[in-house]
């Protein structure tokens, strides 16, 4: 071969020399948070859902409860501070919850509206702090491009995806469906006490 060898593909072992290695970068679960207040957080099983409510969040925080319910059999605590969300990425959220074997105890720490309210409906314990608002609106639809039929279809999985959140919101508190329908429509506004007499807060936390 003339001593020729193949000219090896560029790779982590094959750094010419006196280059650094180069290292994967693992991107942050929130970036909005520091890393050592995360992995804090993470260990003392709570998890943070704040801002709207995007299919990134949601993901975030889905993964996040997923693993933390493999790892132990202590309730998880989800803090909410989210004044609206996607129907789509909220439900994402509210089906790890609905798997998840371990309890979830919610725990609306600033505001709370819109579809964000479909995951505080969905745990198994609903606290509140003292000045936490909610806000029952309907969310707004995600704008879909296309043909009249894909117009269509999206309109109708609006339809019944805000009828679930419906759903969710009478199953947690015990109120009529036609009430908690027409609440959503005139977009109510309620403090933690008057949310914890419509029954869909079970608790506000004490103050000290």
């Amino acid at each position: 071969m003339n001593g020729w060898t193949p000219e090896e593909p560029p790779g982590r072992w094959n750094v010419p020399p006196g280059r650094p290695v180069p290292q994967p970068s693992v991107p942050p679960t929130d970036p909005g948070m520091a890393p050592w207040m995360e992995e804090r957080m993470f260990a003392q099983r709570i998890v943070l859902l704040q801002g709207p409510v995007g299919a990134a969040a949601a993901n975030r925080a889905a993964a996040t409860l997923l693993t933390l319910d493999g790892l132990g059999a202590e309730p998880v605590r989800l803090h909410l501070n989210t004044p609206s969300g996607e129907l789509s990425a909220v439900f994402a959220v509210v089906d790890a919850i609905d798997v998840m074997r371990t309890p979830v105890h919610a725990t609306v720490i600033g505001e709370l509206g819109g579809a964000a309210v479909g995951v505080y409906a969905a745990a198994n314990r609903r606290l509140a702090y003292p000045h936490a608002r909610f806000r029952l609106v309907e969310p707004a639809s995600e704008g879909v491009n296309g043909t009249a039929d894909e117009v269509a279809a999206a309109a109708g999985r609006y339809l019944r995806a805000l009828e679930d959140l419906v759903v969710r919101v009478v199953q947690a508190t015990g109120r009529p469906r036609s009430r908690v329908e027409d609440d959503f429509s005139v977009g109510r506004v309620m403090s933690a006490v008057e949310a914890h007499e419509y029954g869909l807060v079970d608790e506000i936390v004490p103050q000290r």
